[in-house]
């Protein structure tokens, strides 16, 4: 199973509250799906539904076997769509908000050692 489908089976899009669920229980799904190129940092989020860069988005993070769920607002930065190319997986990479330094904070603790890393991930 491919690292985009692992993480899309745990995404749940709540189209009533516009919310975003998403759980990641894995490093390397961690590692490729983190954007740590983007000011405040980032996730690239496997979706099928239709965002444009700008949007606000506002998701529930569940990382490894955490029992709180990390509340994250911010905002579409990336979007690649169904059919991209290489078999890129669809989705949208949203930048956190200045004021959500706590996910951040987490992913970069979980991926310590490995945000150097050359192995490709799902935006670079």
């Amino acid at each position: 199973m491919s690292v985009a489908s692992k993480m899309g089976d745990s995404l749940q899009n709540n189209a009533k509250s516009g919310i975003l669920s998403l759980t990641i229980k894995d490093k390397a799904v961690l590692y490729a799906a983190f954007m740590p190129f983007l000011e405040n940092g980032g996730l690239f989020i496997p979706t099928n539904k239709q965002y444009v860069i700008g949007d606000e988005v506002f998701m529930l993070l569940n990382l490894m076997d955490e029992a709180a769920k990390i509340p994250v607002a911010g905002h579409v930065v990336w979007v690649t769509p169904k059919g991209a190319q290489s078999n890129r997986a669809a989705g949208i990479g949203v930048q956190f908000s200045a004021q959500d330094d706590t996910a951040t904070k987490k992913i970069e603790n979980y991926l310590a050692g490995i945000l150097e890393s050359d192995r490709p991930t799902h935006t670079l």
